[in-house]
């Protein structure tokens, strides 16, 4: 649907600091499904909500994934992730996704691999209720606990591929994400303790003990955390080694079980 750039919302918009006003208003009008609901609609956005929330979803590889007030908005640059655990995952592979929030990685892992068993946690009850909605087209089951606590323990030296999109921004760093995220997005879902690996160590840890022979373990972090990632990895006895995608601006570790 074309949107004036001379529209009003688009003005509204812009005088907020929307950088990509015009789109965003084709998406609101798209989605309102009524006058008073778009007005309510862009007021939300004005004072500072993020699109996502307002629209009631995000893109992610395609899909429209349901994301509630609160949750944690899947990032483009996680697409990177799941296509490289897609590389990996043959038919009828056993998933895991950890720290799940709204469910889009394995929504769209399920959505790539046909036949996937799926599974998902995540210790945020609103997450959960979001993922359950996102992974009911693949037949995805989604636990609420912590990390691995609320799994089948029937899993165990089953799963294929264990995706673990965990939180790691440093605790003193969180401050200075934009506004969208650390006062919009649930605090559990950025804070990665002292220096972001805190999560991190806690899944690196357990990994081995839940993951097939060949299994793999994948997880996004930052350029400069790559070595202590790597070391986390090693740790747990995983073969580690990082790809990257310069595009994408993003970094991706993979530990994996020896066969």
């Amino acid at each position: 649907m074309s949107v004036s750039p001379s529209s009003p919302i688009v003005t509204t918009l812009r005088a907020a600091g929307c950088v990509f006003a015009e789109d965003e208003a084709r998406l609101l009008v798209s989605t309102a499904r009524d006058r008073a609901e778009l007005a309510a609609m862009v007021e939300r956005r004005v004072t500072g909500q993020p699109l996502e929330h307002v629209l009631g979803w995000a893109e992610f590889r395609g899909l429209r994934i349901a994301v509630d007030t609160g949750v944690f908005v899947p990032r483009r640059r996680t697409e990177f992730l799941v296509q490289q655990a897609a590389a990996f995952a043959g038919p009828g592979a056993v998933v895991v996704d950890l720290c799940c929030g709204s469910g889009a990685l394995g929504a769209a892992l399920g959505a790539a691999v046909d036949r996937v068993e799926l599974h998902a946690a995540d210790i945020d009850p609103a997450a959960v209720r979001c993922a359950r909605r996102n992974v009911a087209a693949v037949g995805g089951q989604v636990y609420e606990g912590d990390l691995y606590e609320p799994l089948p323990g029937a899993l165990r030296g089953r799963v294929d591929i264990l995706l673990a999109n965990v939180p790691y921004v440093p605790t003193e760093e969180v401050g200075l994400l934009p506004p969208e995220a650390r006062i919009h997005e649930a605090r559990m879902a950025l804070d990665g303790g002292a220096d972001g690996l805190d999560v991190l160590r806690r899944v690196t840890a357990d990994a081995a003990r839940w993951l097939a022979p060949g299994g793999r373990l994948l997880f996004e972090t930052s350029e400069r955390q790559v070595p202590y990632a790597l070391e986390a990895v090693a740790g747990g006895g995983l073969v580690p080694r990082s790809v990257s995608d310069e595009e994408m601006y993003a970094t991706v570790v993979i530990g994996t079980r020896s066969a």
